[in-house]
């Protein structure tokens, strides 16, 4: 194969052209309203399994963009994902990141009820006064922890967006969000991981700043 002289600055967008052309070449049509979102993955992963099996349920991108446009913060469950989120820009509308995986609080109250940091974690997330939408790239404890908030205690999160990678109940979690009425995204499957899950909500935040990539 032939090296191609791309300028620095036109990286991203000939990755995209040539994400586009290979689309149309496999014969794989993707809604347009979602397209964005999906390509951002694509364009993370150099997998294209995500045009299949990335989910959305019922007018997922809309609320995604209502929520960031009114300042939602967003949760992450790694801060591998808390890095690769444009907060500078998620700011502009008042929203801010966090990870509390990484807090002495939350591992110590973890090791004390033999729950994954992830778990707690995500019930530290729930006190927070706003609303979130929960980024989860890496364990799947994290959504189970979500869904039994729903069942038992009637917290709702405003938007998950679920990509845990694994192997261990990382299809079963993705499905227990899906079966509620929480708005999400989710990639059904093992396959996803924390820089999918801030493709994704750098590809909405670019998208409400209005620089799709």
């Amino acid at each position: 194969m032939k090296l191609e002289y791309v300028l620095p600055k036109d990286i991203e967008s000939r990755s995209f052209e040539i994400i586009g052309q290979e689309l149309k070449e496999r014969g794989i049509s993707i809604d347009e309203d979602k397209a964005f979102i999906i390509k951002r993955a694509i364009h993370t992963t150099a997998d294209f399994d995500y045009a299949d099996t990335l989910c959305f349920s019922e007018n997922a991108v809309d609320k995604a963009r209502e929520l960031i446009l009114s300042g939602a913060d967003i949760v992450t469950d790694t801060n591998m994902a808390l890095s690769g989120i444009n907060k500078g820009t998620l700011a502009r509308f008042g929203g801010r990141v966090h990870c509390f995986m990484a807090d002495e609080t939350v591992a110590a109250e973890a090791k004390e009820r033999g729950l994954t940091r992830a778990s707690v974690s995500m019930e530290y997330a729930s006190r927070i006064e706003k609303p979130v939408i929960f980024a989860i790239g890496n364990a799947p404890t994290a959504l189970i922890s979500l869904r039994e908030m729903y069942d038992n205690n009637g917290f709702k999160p405003a938007f998950v967006i679920g990509v845990p990678v694994g192997f261990v109940n990382v299809e079963a979690a993705k499905e227990m969000i899906m079966e509620t009425d929480i708005p999400y995204i989710v990639n059904r499957g093992r396959k996803g991981g924390s820089n999918v899950a801030a493709a994704i909500c750098n590809a909405l935040i670019y998208d409400v700043a209005g620089s799709r990539g």
